[in-house]
């Protein structure tokens, strides 16, 4: 009987310790799909935005609104740094480039980054992300 309890006991602790483990990878996954799929939206807005920047009959506004749009279909509220320059050139080629930045937040990874390391500041700053696009200008 006392070595039954013995092994109830050493279940319990084994448990104890696995258990925050297996929780921490299991959100750590959810949480850099979230940073992925975010990464992912932000370079087809990217690419949308260049899209209508080579065109001749549009205006910065266009652009800009294009990316905001897409953006806001892709479900991400925070409101983006969006750089445009239809002058670059490349070669022989004058090619527009529109960088996006957004500001990403960890939604659970950053609270427990301040409990283990009360005081950090790691997770307290959003984590910029930026997506590049560049298509060459017609004509």
């Amino acid at each position: 009987m006392r070595n039954l309890k013995n092994q109830r006991g050493a279940a319990l602790l084994e448990t104890a310790v696995t258990l925050p483990l297996i929780l921490l990878v299991s959100v750590a996954i959810f949480e850099f799909g979230n940073a992925y799929q975010t990464w992912q939206v932000l370079t087809n807005a990217a690419r949308e935005g260049a899209r209508v920047a080579v065109l001749f009959d549009k205006t910065d506004t266009d652009v800009s609104d294009t990316v905001q749009a897409y953006l806001t279909s892709g479900k991400l509220a925070e409101t983006p740094s969006i750089s445009i320059n239809r002058t670059k050139t490349l070669g022989a080629n004058t090619v527009s480039e529109i960088t996006v930045n957004y500001p990403f937040n960890f939604i659970v990874l950053n609270p427990v980054i301040k409990l283990v390391k009360s005081g950090s500041t790691t997770g307290a700053s959003p984590l910029t992300m930026q997506a590049i696009a560049v298509m060459r200008n017609e004509g």
